[in-house]
């Protein structure tokens, strides 16, 4: 819809959803630094043993981007909806694999997690306003590949859950979506089932093209639908080595993931 065909009521709301948006950015990235300097340092100080503190760390991460949702949502910003996410709660040992269409993916997920490790790009440990979050929380920054997979192994066989976004970046609309091997090669490795999640953002915001004062002409709807899990045996009782069942994992990923992507090639 063009601006200049918006009612007046359309283009005050849109202005209003810039300020809003701006607001709640502002209040995350005070939010964060709050954590980063006063609460994250006060839980070390009183809690020893490291596992225990980055359970104790990621369950406030929970709540906080629960706020942070809500106040998007209730000032009109965005809107969503979950399907499935009571289904999360069960999962162990597993690696969860969501598409990454928006800024905010991983804060929407998490929100519904209270232990959610996470797989970090090296830049966000340079973050003022992530880096001590991250580093709290006990998240696995995406490095060296030994060590990589290690600590991811240790993770999984904790019983935790650990989130992985297999295009390692945003999605670009109208572009189809390339999945690097990271994600299939942890879950040969480590031999650990996946969860898929679906996300979907309609019309699109926060991309990586967009800045966040672009806001569409309506306001944003994310749908977050928890998809089915697939059985790593499947592929390792399927194929003569990890680098094949790796492989064929990440073809299945990309149709799974991207079933648009199929679906314009019939």
């Amino acid at each position: 819809m063009p601006h200049a065909k918006l009612t007046l009521f359309q283009r005050l709301n849109k202005y209003w959803r810039v300020i809003a948006t701006g607001s709640c950015f502002t209040i995350f990235g005070i939010g964060a630094l709050a954590l980063t300097f006063i609460v994250f340092p006060v839980m070390t100080a009183t809690s020893r043993h490291p596992k225990q503190r980055e359970i104790r760390v990621q369950g406030i991460i929970k709540h906080a981007f629960t706020l942070f949702c809500q106040t998007m949502k209730f000032t009109g910003a965005i809107d969503y909806r979950f399907d499935g996410t009571d289904i999360l709660l069960q999962d162990k040992n597993c690696l969860i694999i969501a598409n990454h269409p928006s800024l905010i993916d991983y804060v929407l997920i998490a929100s519904r997690l209270p232990q959610c490790d996470c797989l970090v790009k090296a830049s966000i440990w340079q973050n003022p306003f992530m880096q001590g979050i991250v580093k709290a929380a006990g998240y696995i920054p995406n490095r060296e590949p030994e060590t990589l997979l290690e600590q991811c192994n240790q993770r999984l066989n904790d019983g935790n859950v650990l989130l992985v976004f297999p295009e390692g970046t945003r999605t670009t609309p109208g572009q189809a979506s390339t999945l690097q091997r990271g994600a299939a090669q942890i879950a040969v490795r480590t031999q650990s089932d996946l969860r898929l999640i679906h996300i979907t953002v309609s019309p699109a915001f926060l991309t990586k093209q967009m800045k966040w004062y672009q806001v569409p002409d309506v306001k944003p709807f994310f749908h977050i639908q928890v998809k089915g899990k697939i059985a790593i045996d499947t592929f390792l009782d399927n194929s003569d080595s990890p680098t094949t069942a790796a492989r064929q994992l990440n073809r299945y990923l990309s149709t799974a993931l991207f079933p648009e992507n199929t679906d314009n090639k019939n």
